[in-house]
């Protein structure tokens, strides 16, 4: 004899994705006409409930154009310029370019892909060996410059859009569970840019 509980569990079992969301829309219909919004948030929970803003947010971003002489208009924002330093740039173009995202302490792997994208956005007037010695700061994991600069690049996206939006143009974390046969298991802590690069315009 099945109890309630395991023809509860059946019935979830039979039912769609398509209708277990017409089911939970039931429901928060139903506590919303009680004024129950606090058992709403409660069943929820916060982590759930900043995961569904910041998915709610994308489809509120706006394009990013790279123009040719590689500035950054938010096209969609009535074209706000992301006013950023020509090492930002750089870091945010290298990101950018790596949609699977990168290890910090991988990045040496990356440094003449990183002194090529300085060397586009840097002023005519800056040496070589002043790109050379930036990168090599940026790439050191002894050095805290690569966390510096990220920081910088979060604060100028949250100066221009709301949290939730900005979390898609940041470059923020991002940590995969790896699984090495039957008992080693690695986390490979990766900094990614999550805009769907579709949004991304390259003039």
């Amino acid at each position: 004899m099945k109890t309630k509980s395991n023809l509860t569990l059946t019935m979830k079992e039979e039912m769609t994705a398509e209708e277990m969301a017409g089911e939970l829309r039931k429901l928060v219909g139903a506590l919303q006409l009680q004024d129950r919004i606090d058992l709403i948030l409660q069943a929820l929970g916060v982590p759930l409930l900043e995961q569904l803003r910041i998915e709610a947010a994308r489809g509120k971003l706006s394009r990013l154009v790279i123009t040719k002489d590689y500035r950054f208009i938010l096209e969609d924002e009535n074209q706000r310029e992301v006013i950023l330093q020509p090492v930002h740039k750089a870091v945010y173009l290298l990101f950018l370019n790596h949609p699977e995202g990168i290890e910090f302490k991988q990045l040496v792997n990356y440094r003449s892909e990183l002194i090529d994208y300085y060397r586009l956005v840097a002023p005519r007037s800056m040496d070589i060996s002043q790109i050379e010695e930036s990168v090599n700061r940026l790439i050191n994991p002894l050095d805290n410059a690569i966390n510096e600069k990220c920081s910088r690049i979060k604060r100028v996206f949250l100066e221009l859009m709301d949290e939730y939006r900005a979390s898609y143009y940041m470059i923020s974390s991002h940590t995969t569970r790896h699984i090495a046969g039957s008992s080693r298991i690695w986390y490979e802590r990766l900094k990614v840019i999550k805009l769907p690069r579709e949004l991304v315009v390259w003039e």
